[in-house]
C-alpha cells in the first residue's frame, strides 16, 4: 500500500466483493460434489484445469525460472497456502460441514488476519480495525440467525467446521504473503506469478492426492455436472477470483480486504433465496448495512 490510505473507489469495490461472490458459489458447488469426486482430487483437478486455461497466457514462464529457484521459499509457501492447503481444506470441510457453516467460519478472515499480521509480519492492529471486523462479522450472525439469535445455539460444531477454521488461517497467510512478493519480482505479469504459484501447489498436493486414492471411499464419477463444476471452479473462483484478490490486496492492504470476505455467507444466502424464490427479509438489510459499516470503519484505519 506503499503507506497511502486506501480509498473505497467503485473499481476496488467490485475487485474485492467480486471473489466472495464466486467463493460462495464455489462452497455450494463443492458441497454437491461429495459423492461424485474426492476433496483432494477435487482440488488437483480444479487446479490443473485453471494451469491449462491460464498456460496461453504465460510469457515466457519458463524463461523465469532462475526465480524460482532464488524465491522458491515465497513460491512454496503462497502455493500451499493458496491453492493446496486452503481449497483442499475447504472441500475436506464440506464433507461433514454445511456450505453455510463452511462460509460462516470463512468469515472469521477478518479477525484471522488481524492475528496473522500481528505473529508473522510485525503488523499491529488497531483499535477501529478490530471493531470493524467484529461489526462486519456481526452482520454474518444477523444473516445465519435471520435475525433471531437463539438460533445461533442450535449451531453445532462437526470435525469439517474445524478444518475450515484451519483454511481460513492458510488463506490469512496467503493474503499477507501476497504484500510481500520479492523485488525481483516486481515487473513480472499477473499470469506468471499465479501460474508459478499453481505450479508449486500442484508439486506439493499431487503425492498427498495419489495416497487419498489409497483409502478413499468415495468413487471418482466423471459426468456432465462434474464436467461443469470444474469449469466453473476453474474459471471464476480459481483464475477470476484469486486476480481480483491479489489486485484487491494490494490497493487496498489485507486488513480492509479480509472484511470484504463476510459478504461470502450473505452472498451464499442470498443465492439460495435467488434459487428457491424467495425474497429478501428486513434482517439481510441489517446485514448489509452491519458489513457495510464495519468495511467503512476498516478502510479509514487502514
Amino acid at each position: 500500500m506503499n503507506g497511502a490510505h486506501p480509498r473505497l473507489d467503485p473499481s476496488l469495490v467490485l475487485l474485492l466483493s467480486l471473489p466472495p461472490l464466486l467463493w460462495a458459489g464455489n462452497a455450494v458447488v463443492g458441497r454437491a460434489l461429495i459423492d461424485s469426486v474426492p476433496p483432494l482430487l477435487l482440488n488437483t483437478l480444479r487446479w490443473l484445469l485453471a494451469l491449462a486455461l491460464l498456460w496461453p497466457f504465460t510469457a515466457d514462464l519458463w524463461a523465469g525460472r532462475a526465480q524460482w529457484r532464488l524465491h522458491w521459499r515465497w513460491w512454496l509457501i503462497g502455493g500451499v497456502l493458496g491453492m493446496g492447503s486452503y481449497n483442499s481444506l475447504q472441500y475436506m470441510a464440506l464433507h461433514s460441514s454445511s456450505a453455510l457453516n463452511v462460509t460462516l467460519i470463512a468469515a472469521s478472515l477478518p479477525l484471522a488476519m488481524l492475528l496473522i499480521g500481528r505473529l508473522f509480519f510485525a503488523a499491529s492492529p488497531r483499535l477501529p480495525q478490530l471493531f470493524g471486523a467484529l461489526l462486519a462479522l456481526a452482520g454474518v450472525l444477523v444473516v445465519v440467525s435471520q435475525g433471531q439469535w437463539q438460533r445461533l445455539l442450535a449451531l453445532q460444531a462437526v470435525p469439517g467446521d474445524l478444518l475450515m477454521l484451519l483454511a481460513t488461517l492458510c488463506w490469512a497467510g496467503y493474503s499477507w504473503l501476497l504484500t510481500r512478493r520479492p523485488a525481483a519480482l516486481a515487473d513480472w505479469p499477473w499470469q506468471n506469478l499465479l501460474a508459478t504459484q499453481m505450479l508449486f501447489g500442484l508439486a506439493a498436493t499431487l503425492p498427498l492426492t495419489v495416497a487419498e486414492q489409497c483409502w478413499t471411499a468415495i468413487p471418482l464419477r466423471i459426468d456432465t455436472r462434474l464436467l461443469a463444476s470444474l469449469a466453473y471452479i476453474a474459471v471464476g473462483p480459481s483464475l477470476l477470483a484469486y486476480r481480483c484478490w491479489a489486485v484487491g490486496v494490494a490497493r487496498g492492504g489485507p486488513q480492509l480486504a479480509g472484511v470484504f470476505i463476510n459478504l461470502t455467507p450473505v452472498f451464499a444466502a442470498l443465492l439460495s433465496l435467488a434459487l428457491l424464490g424467495e425474497t429478501p427479509q428486513g434482517f439481510h438489510a441489517v446485514a448489509f448495512l452491519l458489513i457495510a459499516a464495519g468495511i467503512g470503519v476498516a478502510a479509514r484505519a487502514s
